[in-house]
Parts: structure tokens; C-alpha cells; sequence
């Protein structure tokens, strides 16, 4: 099994090397292994793992349908002061 760094990984998904570090930070590669060398943390990533990986949507995730959000009972702590127009 060949173990691929995070700048060949980079390559083959077309994302910058600092996206495949946050991802295995987050544990998207469950097999890849941190190793600590003279020149600091470097990861390890076997080629088997990106061939069942999706890669994430950019951006923020769509809202929630009104549906989906739970009724209130009308007791909202938000209010609004309104600037006087004294002057």
C-alpha cells in the first residue's frame, strides 16, 4: 500500500496542501498518520483512502426550511431600542 504526503494528495484532489492538513486534522482520512520529523509534523495518507473520500462542498451549509426550525411559544429576548430623533 503506498502512503501519499499531503502535497501529492493536494495534487490528485486539485485543493491546496494546507486544505489536506485540515482534513486530516478533522480525521477525513481515517488512515493517515501524523510523524513527527526534524522539520515538524508531517502527514501520511494511503492512496486506498482517497478512493472512498468526498471531497467537501465549499462554503457555508444551506439554512434551515422553516419546517425543519422548532416553534417558539413568542417569548423572544431579543428587542429592539429605536434611536429618538430629539435633538
Amino acid at each position: 500500500m503506498k502512503r501519499l504526503t499531503t502535497s501529492e494528495v493536494a495534487t490528485r484532489l486539485n485543493v491546496a496542501q494546507v486544505t489536506v492538513n485540515v482534513w486530516c486534522l478533522q480525521g477525513k482520512f481515517p488512515n493517515a498518520v501524523k510523524e513527527e520529523t526534524a522539520r515538524g509534523p508531517l502527514w501520511t495518507i494511503p492512496e486506498n483512502d482517497l478512493g472512498s473520500f468526498v471531497k467537501p462542498t465549499a462554503g457555508r451549509p444551506p439554512k434551515a426550511k422553516a419546517e425543519d426550525v422548532p416553534a417558539t411559544n413568542g417569548t423572544s429576548k431579543i428587542t429592539s431600542k429605536k434611536k429618538s430623533s430629539k435633538k
